[in-house]
C-alpha cells in the first residue's frame, strides 16, 4: 500500500505530533572513542542490538534540551 493510499481521516494532529517528536540527524555521524561507567555501558548493551544508536540518540535528546533551555 502506497502513503497516499492510507486513511488517516480518524486520527486528527497524527502527523503534526509525529513531526513534533521527530529527531533531524545533522549529518554523518563520526567515529570517536567515548569512555563510560562499566554500569552505563552494561545497562545500554543490555538493550541488545543498536545500542550505540540508542546512546546517540540519548545524547542527542539532551543537548536539545539543554539548547531550548538556553533560549
Amino acid at each position: 500500500m502506497r502513503d497516499e493510499d492510507i486513511d488517516l481521516c480518524d486520527s486528527p494532529g497524527t502527523r503534526s505530533r509525529v513531526l513534533a517528536n521527530a529527531i533531524l540527524w545533522p549529518g554523518t555521524e563520526q567515529r570517536i572513542t567515548l569512555r563510560l561507567d562499566p554500569d552505563v555501558l552494561k545497562f545500554f548493551r543490555k538493550q541488545g542490538r543498536g545500542h550505540q544508536t540508542t546512546i546517540n540518540a540519548d545524547l542527542r535528546k539532551y543537548v536539545e534540551a539543554q539548547s531550548r533551555g538556553k533560549r
